[in-house]
């Protein structure tokens, strides 16, 4: 009886389809099913890459500090690293030193060039020599001039006076409308113009006996460039060394207003260009109306010092 017991139980696997394994343990010891499936399998980044050929590997990628650095800000360079172009490209203290960093300095540079350009300068209030202002001051009064010295004037930029005179008459019967400031030596060579050539000339070209009795002047000392521009060599007026003639007030109550008169053939037009071209004898610098388009309208006289006694007159 013991024998058939399992040739009973072989005839009934075979009956219900069941077959045996080939090889291994019995079926019982298997896994539950699925288990198999759903174990972890190993990530592809973890499997063990292949040794580097020549210690080569990863020799273009970026070192793990670098990678960092690109994702996080460019910290604020402190004050005693330098000025902030200089230190735009710093990361945190990354020695690398790229083309990129090259070029970035480079593109720095003219601004730098620019903040450390030096600073305009201008020349001091020149000082009067004091033998020289006496016997300006004594040859001036001597020709009758009403004037009263000034405090002196320094307005920065290379203008001002260092003893200036507020001048109301170059000559006794002469006014200076209005008053103006200025030196002792253009307010002298205004007065012996005045005296010498203006006067004469308009008792020839005027009715007898007719005399100049005002200078209407346009300008004096003001703190400027020449011609009013934005750029350029500072004014003679900027010193006190120039005044501008408007026009002239005549004893018979006309005015002659300076414009341009190198073709009026009147005696007005010829006295004109006579007082301007006498000027040239007491001033350095003489400009009427055609000289250029900013004179159009009056004389430009100055006293400005140039070697050898140089005139320049137009």
């Amino acid at each position: 009886m013991r024998c058939h017991i399992p040739l009973i139980f072989l005839s009934t696997l075979l009956l219900t389809g069941a077959s045996l394994p080939k090889s291994g343990p019995l079926p019982s010891e298997k896994p539950p099913t699925g288990t198999q499936a759903e174990a972890p399998i190993p990530a592809p980044e973890k499997k063990p890459e292949t040794p580097p050929k020549d210690g080569e590997a990863n020799k273009n990628q970026p070192p793990p500090e670098e990678e960092q650095d690109s994702q996080t800000p460019t910290p604020e360079p402190k004050p005693s690293e330098g000025t902030d172009t200089e230190k735009a490209d710093d990361k945190g203290g990354d020695e690398k030193k790229g083309d990129t960093a090259g070029e970035q300095k480079n593109q720095d540079k003219p601004a730098d060039d620019k903040v450390d350009a030096p600073p305009v300068t201008y020349p001091p209030v020149e000082k009067e020599n004091p033998a020289d202002y006496a016997k300006c001051l004594s040859e001036l009064k001597a020709l009758g001039a009403v004037f009263t010295e000034a405090k002196r004037v320094d307005d920065g930029k290379g203008c001002g006076i260092d003893k200036p005179l507020d001048v109301t008459s170059v000559l006794p019967d002469v006014k200076l409308a209005p008053k103006g400031l200025m030196r002792c030596e253009a307010a002298l060579a205004l007065a012996r113009w005045t005296k010498e050539a203006v006067q004469p000339a308009s008792d020839v070209a005027f009715a007898k006996g007719t005399t100049v009795k005002t200078l209407n002047q346009a300008s004096t000392y003001i703190c400027r460039l020449r011609n009013n521009a934005k750029t350029g060599k500072i004014s003679e007026h900027a010193h006190g060394n120039a005044v501008d003639i408007a026009s002239f007030t005549l004893s018979d109550g006309k005015t002659i207003e300076i414009q341009p008169r190198d073709e009026d053939g009147t005696m007005t037009g010829a006295f004109q260009r006579a007082i301007t071209a006498s000027a040239c004898l007491y001033f350095k610098t003489v400009l009427d109306p055609g000289s250029d388009a900013a004179h159009e309208t009056h004389l430009h006289l100055d006293v400005i010092e140039r070697r050898n006694e140089y005139r320049y007159c137009r």
